[in-house]
């Protein structure tokens, strides 16, 4: 099979481009012939923010590349678009008669911030507005009206015109939370079709020796970054936190590392030691406060073993199940937090016995050799649309 991938890279990598890349490995090594077109967010300082904005909602740039080197294609799966490619990717690959996938990484299509997150909490104001005007006027992306109002109109016009269901023939969910949000903010129910995040090589499980816990991630304040901070005051050196990661809220994180010899910050790692300092982790940190559309630093961490003590909100309600692979505590309550650290530190046979049920659910869930099959199912369900839907299955119950 020939794929036209196409990804937006971000100025500052995180799971969407790693995900991007683990799909574009996983193909070429079964066989497949993957034709990579990128474009990257450094471009924007160049373009200036007016031509990014028309960019947004129509890319002529990104329609003429794609017309251009579609030849022998048999599908085209885009993954972000945002801002540089557009929806205009998708008329390009259908006047070439070539049918089009795309993997909804994020919530972009229904809140301009692409978070469902304003204020410190969950906000859903924009959710089944033609126009998410109420995000136009809270400046929610980039806390800039008029950019804003640029990602609202590239948000009504594609709706206005139909374009997910007349130009898109499957729309990939991540999990069914997500799905069902994207449901819920009016995208063709039939064409979303759920495959999880995988990670293409198996790091191997860790020893979990090292007594300390680890977040990674974005320092933002969805990721819950405040309520992390405000557990740590508390729970000091009873369990030392390392943080990798970097973001808008890294003067507090330093603040806190001065004030706290327990919290040592680590800066953006590689992922090879992000890895080892997984396979350490007495337990995984995961407090975000917004809808995650997958989690993927959570499967990273049920591969090397190590618990994850997450938020019960969205997804992670599910990708983490409390008692089995991790525990659950409340979104924004950092006492709850702190509480679970606890009980984990005090139940080693639990904890013992969380780390086998995290690695049965990375090898159950998350492996190369399932996504794969679930990526052709859907692949075929693009390419075949009049035969009956193939829902792809990553879903084997771990023991």
């Amino acid at each position: 099979m020939k794929i036209l991938m196409i990804h937006n890279r971000y100025l500052i990598g995180g799971g969407e481009d790693q995900s991007t890349q683990a799909e574009v490995d996983l193909l070429r090594d079964h066989g497949h012939t993957v034709d990579y077109l990128e474009f990257d967010n450094q471009q924007i300082a160049q373009l200036g923010a007016a031509q990014t904005a028309l960019r947004a909602i129509w890319s002529h740039p990104a329609y003429n590349a794609v017309r251009e080197r579609l030849s022998g294609h048999d599908l085209v799966h885009v993954q972000n678009f945002f801002p540089l490619v557009s929806p205009a990717v998708y008329y390009a690959a259908r006047e070439a008669r070539v049918p089009v996938v795309q993997t909804l990484r994020n919530y972009r299509l229904l809140c301009p911030s692409a978070v469902f997150f304003r204020a410190g909490r969950i906000c859903e104001d924009c959710l089944g507005h033609a126009a998410p005007w109420p995000g136009v006027v809270h400046g929610c992306y980039r806390a800039d009206r008029a950019a804003t109002a640029a990602v609202a109109m590239m948000i009504s016009v594609h709706r206005l015109l139909r374009t997910y269901q007349q130009r898109v023939d499957v729309l990939i969910a991540l999990t069914e939370f997500a799905r069902e949000k994207y449901i819920q903010g009016g995208l063709p129910a039939a064409k979303i079709l759920v495959k999880p995040n995988f990670l293409h090589s198996d790091p191997g499980m860790g020893k979990g020796d090292g007594h300390f816990a680890l977040f990674v991630g974005r320092l933002s304040a969805e990721k819950g970054i405040d309520t992390l901070l405000t557990a740590w005051q508390g729970i000091g050196a009873r369990l030392p936190l390392k943080i990798v990661g970097t973001g808008p809220l890294l003067e507090r994180v330093l603040a806190l590392t001065r004030q706290t010899p327990a919290v040592q910050y680590l800066g953006p790692r590689p992922i090879g030691e992000v890895y080892d300092l997984m396979g350490q982790a007495k337990l995984l940190l995961f407090p975000s406060e917004w809808y995650e559309p997958f989690g993927r630093v959570a499967i990273e961490a049920f591969a090397k073993g190590t618990p994850v003590l997450a938020t019960k909100l969205g997804s992670l309600a599910t990708l983490v199940e409390h008692g089995r692979t991790g525990l659950h505590f409340p979104p924004g309550d950092p006492q709850a937090l702190a509480q679970q650290v606890d009980w984990l530190l005090t139940h080693p046979v639990e904890h013992a016995r969380m780390r086998h049920s995290a690695r049965a659910e990375f090898e159950a869930k998350y492996t190369a050799p399932q996504n794969y099959q679930a990526l052709l199912a859907i692949y075929q369900q693009a390419l075949h649309p009049s035969q009956p839907n193939r829902r792809p299955s990553c879903t084997k119950t771990s023991s």
